[in-house]
């Protein structure tokens, strides 16, 4: 087994998870205005969706789909459509509740989103967003040979998919505790629309390099 390569892929994953964006404001947004198990379940869909990266990338479906540009704009269109919506959907959040005011009996109660939408939240933000697909691509086509053993290889996914799990679990945790979530709920409209933006931005992003590539 290649340790010194499982430890460069873990240093460059860590650097792409502490970055800023759609899924670190997804897990923030939950974290901070519904249950911690839903957030908790956010971030078990992000690391399902990156394993899915890494098993597709692994095995050379994400490449295939990238060197077709019929299958790559349908995805590209299809993420950049669910991440407008539901950073409009964090926008009009923001706008409608901007002057709500919170107390910790009310950061209890209302909690609508359940587990499964969570899950389902997370794993759709990161396994739609076409620059994560690119993203494994590069990383796994630079660093995986295909001389590297299949052991190798192997713990790779199951290195990324822990790494991912424990980091935005622990963002959950952490920011889902009540007192924590109180002061984070005075906050909400304006973590709604910096959460908004960021997923807006992203989909204008691909847009504007779908639009370039024509």
């Amino acid at each position: 087994m290649d340790f010194q390569l499982l430890i460069s892929l873990a240093i460059v994953h860590l650097i792409a998870l502490a970055s800023p964006g759609p899924d670190f404001a997804l897990v923030v947004r939950l974290a901070t205005q519904e249950s911690r198990a839903a957030a908790v379940a956010s971030a078990m869909g992000i690391a399902v969706a990156i394993l899915g990266h890494t098993l597709l990338s692994l095995t050379g479906v994400s490449l295939l789909i990238k060197s077709s540009e019929v299958l790559f704009t349908l995805v590209q269109l299809t993420g950049a459509s669910y991440l407008a919506w539901m950073g409009l959907g964090a926008v009009k959040a923001a706008w409608l509740h901007w002057r709500d005011k919170f107390t910790l009996e009310q950061c209890t109660k209302g909690k609508g989103l359940t587990v499964y939408q969570g899950f389902m939240q997370g794993l759709y933000t990161n396994i739609l967003n076409p620059k994560a697909l690119v993203f494994f691509i590069t990383l796994f086509s630079t660093l995986i040979t295909p001389q590297i053993s299949l052991a190798t290889k192997s713990a790779a996914a199951a290195l990324l998919f822990g790494l991912s799990f424990i980091w935005f679990s622990f963002i959950a945790i952490v920011l889902s505790k009540p007192n924590i979530q109180l002061k984070m709920k005075q906050a909400s409209p304006l973590i709604n629309l910096v959460t908004g933006l960021v997923f807006i931005f992203v989909a204008l992003m691909i847009i504007n390099g779908l639009l370039t590539s024509l």
